[in-house]
């Protein structure tokens, strides 16, 4: 047992362990992604009406031609891929039902055809997806039919995935009254009202257009973005409220009540249960173009906040029960395991041998890189082994340390919501202040200066003024640029044809303010207060060899691309990529590279600096990794316990009006958690920051780029 621990704690038997579970979890996930290999499960591309569109076809065994199924097809929201279907794609298709996981367009692997200007992005995907989804569908030989022609085809999405398939079902029945045949049989829209629906129609045609299909909504109680009251609706308090990260309550809403077919007034609504709803007529202006029909309506209100619906036993359990319902009668008489339970669930099983297999991809980068720097030019990337930073010798520089420790972690999660959104009162302040602190610089640096030529006569005393002086002069540099980015923020990283992924240019902005502000901390810190304790400026780890950059930069390259054919290896053997919730390393295609290569020069400076930062405050300490984690995400770990801790506490947030900002963390904390982990173990292997910066920077980039929507044909 104990060789075999010191053999795991050498390179080779990381790797080792590394590719077994890659391997292993890869195999696993497959097998528990087709129903132990009772369902095909393959990727399919097809021309739609408005582009290409990508997915993820589920067909069980025998369904097909001579045996044609019912067809549930889902869709993701915003900034996601057809992967977060995969509980209820798995739940159904071992149920016996044919599921299509699609892209909708310009995420994932779909693209829309045509251009798109800039500020119409959102008038696209979310619109024409489903229904083009569907129509492709209805004229597969497998989707099964009623002697009329009407389809057996559900529809379901989240988010923005349900605007879509509320649409999808306008759509199809206004398409019906020229056809005299439907597309779609049901549906049902997860973590998604008629906010952004009513774009196409008001939401009394939306439901007459429902008219006797069986549709549902999934409400959750603390989604993020939806299911408010109106404005007429809420009590003076909650007016005072801005923003919509607040409790829900769906059923008790004018909207939710006018789903179940209830009066606005009417309390007796209950969640869960299926009402029997007269449509009411659907119209063109005054026009009646079909009178009411009587369908079923169910709405359910777990406890959930938006992107918990994508990972719940609960909200997958809602959706078993919905399509059994609405399927009851309609299914082929060969479909097996149609009445298993709803509690009857293996999809967590699929996500829990992928997040298996995610861990041995990013355990494979250190290892590999660790061998990799002992083959001939790779070694070039390794210094001279450097001493550490001065650890604080005095109580008031041990005072001075923790403050700043405890600064530089708090302040990115601060400004958070200043940085992500371009807040103009923020960004005010924030510029007026790097006015300030360039004032305190240049003074400084005069100051300095000025006095150390009046010591000449005196060394020691002569050289700490210069070191004030060469301070104040380079933090003034630093406050320069921080007023430019504070100051002209509207016109850093706008969504372009060139930056072409909106929450991409959000963290980008975000990560160059934060590698500014750790650069300020930590140049004030080397010049007036390490440098004079015997700190050199070698001790930080920045070599200027240009062998030992490009080497480090060429050995990055190596790890990244290695460790991301095994990803392509794994889907293409397995059908699986490597994730956990909200957070995937996934497939690409070459556009995203090319994406990827325009952010990396801004995601660069950050983690440059936050290798710096992190090595220079870290290393050599006791704990010192917990503490580089704590220094890169505990302040943003912080800020989520009181984002939602409020939220579910009091039914308030602590930024209510910062919905999509809280979720997209829960994929930027993980990444920052990593890069710390990667900052400074790749550094023990180097001896210097270059090889640590460029490996966090594309394999992060890389990250983030292939896992949002880009609108790649902007114009």
């Amino acid at each position: 047992m104990k060789k075999m621990f010191a053999t795991l704690k050498k390179p080779q038997g990381l790797l080792a362990l590394s590719l077994v579970l890659i391997l292993l979890g890869s195999l696993l996930a497959g097998m528990f992604n087709t129903s132990f290999y009772s369902v095909d499960v393959k990727k399919i591309k097809f021309q739609a009406d408005h582009g290409t569109l990508s997915g993820l076809l589920y067909m069980p065994k025998g369904a097909g031609a001579d045996d044609p199924r019912p067809v549930i097809i889902t869709t993701h929201g915003y900034l996601n891929s057809k992967e977060m279907q995969d509980a209820p794609a798995i739940e159904m298709s071992r149920r016996g039902y044919i599921v299509l996981a699609v892209d909708m367009y310009d995420h994932g692997d779909s693209r829309w055809s045509g251009d798109i200007k800039v500020g119409e992005q959102f008038s696209t995907f979310w619109i024409y997806s489903q229904f083009d989804a569907a129509k492709y569908i209805y004229q597969q030989n497998y989707t099964k039919k009623d002697d009329k022609g009407n389809a057996y085809v559900a529809v379901s999405g989240h988010s923005m995935g349900g605007f879509s398939t509320l649409i999808a079902m306008y759509m199809d029945e206004m398409t019906s009254l020229k056809t005299t045949t439907r597309m779609i049989y049901a549906g049902i829209s997860v973590g998604a009202d008629y906010s952004y629906a009513s774009a196409v129609a008001p939401q009394d045609q939306f439901q007459a257009a429902f008219g006797s299909r069986t549709v549902g909504m999934i409400a959750g109680h603390y989604d993020e973005f939806f299911f408010n009251k109106s404005d007429e609706e809420k009590t003076a308090k909650e007016k005072k409220v801005t923003g919509t990260v607040t409790h829900k309550d769906f059923v008790a809403t004018a909207s939710g009540r006018a789903f179940l077919g209830l009066a606005p007034t009417d309390n007796s609504a209950v969640e869960s249960k299926l009402y029997s709803v007269n449509s009411g007529e659907l119209k063109d202006k005054d026009t009646v173009l079909r009178p009411s029909q009587t369908g079923e309506r169910i709405i359910y209100t777990p406890n959930q906040t938006h992107p918990w619906n994508h990972f719940s036993r609960t909200t997958t359990a809602h959706l078993i029960d919905f399509y059994t319902h609405a399927f009851n009668g309609v299914t082929s008489p060969n479909q097996k395991n149609v009445d298993l339970g709803s509690g009857n669930q293996i999809w967590w099983l699929k996500e829990a041998c992928n997040f298996i297999a995610m861990i041995g991809f990013f355990l494979f980068i250190v290892p590999f890189i660790s061998l990799l720097v002992k083959v001939p030019f790779f070694n070039k990337s390794v210094s001279e082994t450097k001493e550490t930073v001065a650890a604080p010798a005095t109580t008031g520089q041990s005072l001075a340390y923790w403050i700043s420790i405890v600064f530089c972690s708090l302040i990115p999660a601060i400004l958070y919501p200043t940085l992500m959104d371009k807040q103009e009162g923020g960004l005010d302040t924030l510029s007026v202040i790097s006015i300030i602190l360039l004032v305190a610089g240049v003074a400084a640096a005069i100051v300095g200066f000025v006095m150390a030529g009046s010591k000449k006569s005196e060394p020691e005393k002569a050289g700490v003024l210069r070191n004030i002086g060469l301070g104040g002069a380079v933090l003034a540099i630093v406050s320069v640029l921080m007023w430019v980015l504070f100051a002209n923020a509207n016109h850093i990283l706008p969504l372009s044809s060139f930056f072409n992924e909106p929450t991409t240019n959000q963290v980008a902005y975000w990560a160059l303010a934060s590698a500014l502000i750790m650069a300020f901390v930590t140049i004030g810190f080397y010049y007036f207060n390490k440098k004079k304790a015997g700190t050199k400026f070698e001790h930080y780890g920045i070599s200027w060899n240009p062998v030992t950059i490009l080497s480090s930069l060429c050995t990055a390259v190596v790890a990244v691309v290695v460790a991301y054919l095994l990803l392509f290896a794994m889907q293409a053997i397995f059908g699986t990529d490597f994730r956990i919730w909200t957070f995937a390393v996934r497939t690409f295609h070459g556009e995203f590279v090319v994406a990827a290569l325009r952010y990396m020069p801004f995601f660069l400076l950050y983690y440059f600096v936050n290798a710096v930062a992190l090595n220079a405050n870290t290393r050599g300490r006791k704990g010192g990794y917990a503490l580089s984690i704590f220094l890169n995400v505990g302040g943003l770990l912080l800020w989520m316990l009181a984002q939602y801790g409020l939220d579910f506490i009091t039914g308030v947030a602590m930024y209510p009006a910062q919905a999509l900002n809280s979720i997209l963390l829960f994929a930027l904390v993980p990444c920052l958690a990593l890069a710390a982990v990667y900052a400074r173990k790749v550094f023990e292997k180097t001896n210097n920051v270059w090889l640590a910066s460029f490996l966090n920077t594309i394999l992060f980039t890389m990250i983030t780029v292939a896992n949002t929507v880009m609108f790649w044909n902007l114009v």
